[in-house]
């Protein structure tokens, strides 16, 4: 596994932790990042998982992407995750899985071109600053490496309160939405004419990482009953990169101190 090395070094962990980044490389390194979306998908969100085997998260997609993973270098633990699909591999299982969400229709253009990433998270011990920059950077090196030049992915709103707060972090977001021949569809719609859309709320750190940076959304949100959260379809023109995250790019070959 190719990598990159940053250190952590928090009041709240006297130990410094050194992680690397990059493609899995094995099934070992795979099924250790199932695990971590298990843990934290079912175990902290109480996602509805199918589990074919017990404390592992995985579907049909899984044998068809690759698996960005960030470990921690002394324990050997991987601690966070992204799950990419590139357009020839979703060519060859039919689909993106946004597609099970959203028609993607007006993207039918963009798919030679097009990355599909999802199921990411950071176990909860190492939810810094410096681990989401490792995965923006693994990614970011994966995409230039490959030449693609945009990705997609279903970025979630938790809908503990109903749906709510999501309609009303969506109602806000105007600036950030695509244009038209950018525009996705959800097959199931969160019914935002039902909700309150006037409540204060606050963007996920991801999807506030995804926006900074350049990405558009290009639709309404769509209700994903198995994990009880509203996904936004989220796309990232890589030429619309923000110069804070462009150099986080360049950084890839580099070291970070955090």
């Amino acid at each position: 596994m190719t990598s990159t090395l940053i250190h952590t070094d928090q009041a709240s962990r006297p130990a410094r932790h050194q992680l690397s980044v990059g493609i899995a490389q094995n099934p070992r390194e795979i099924l250790q990042a199932q695990k971590l979306r298990y843990r934290v998908f079912a175990g902290e969100l109480g996602a509805r998982l199918p589990e074919r085997t017990p404390g592992v998260d995985q579907d049909i997609y899984d044998a068809f992407c690759e698996h960005l993973v960030v470990r921690d270098e002394a324990s050997g633990a991987v601690v966070g995750t992204y799950r990419i699909l590139s357009p020839e591999k979703a060519c060859k299982i039919g689909n993106y899985y946004s597609e099970n969400e959203f028609d993607l229709t007006r993207l039918q253009h963009l798919r030679r071109r097009m990355v599909e990433i999802g199921r990411s998270c950071v176990d909860e011990n190492y939810r810094t600053g410096a681990t989401i920059t490792l995965l923006w950077a693994g990614l970011a090196k994966y995409m230039i490496e490959n030449r693609y030049e945009y990705f997609i992915g279903c970025a979630s709103i938790s809908m503990a309160d109903g749906g709510h707060a999501a309609a009303s972090l969506y109602g806000r977001l105007g600036e950030y939405m695509s244009p038209l021949e950018y525009r996705v569809f959800p097959r199931c719609p969160l019914p935002l004419d039902a909700l309150k859309n006037e409540l204060p709320a606050e963007l996920p750190p991801l999807i506030k990482g995804y926006l900074r940076a350049g990405a558009y959304v290009c639709g309404d949100p769509a209700w994903d009953p198995d994990f009880n959260t509203a996904d936004l379809p989220i796309l990232m023109p890589m030429s619309r990169l923000s110069g804070r995250y462009a150099r986080h790019f360049a950084g890839t070959r580099g070291r970070i101190a955090a």
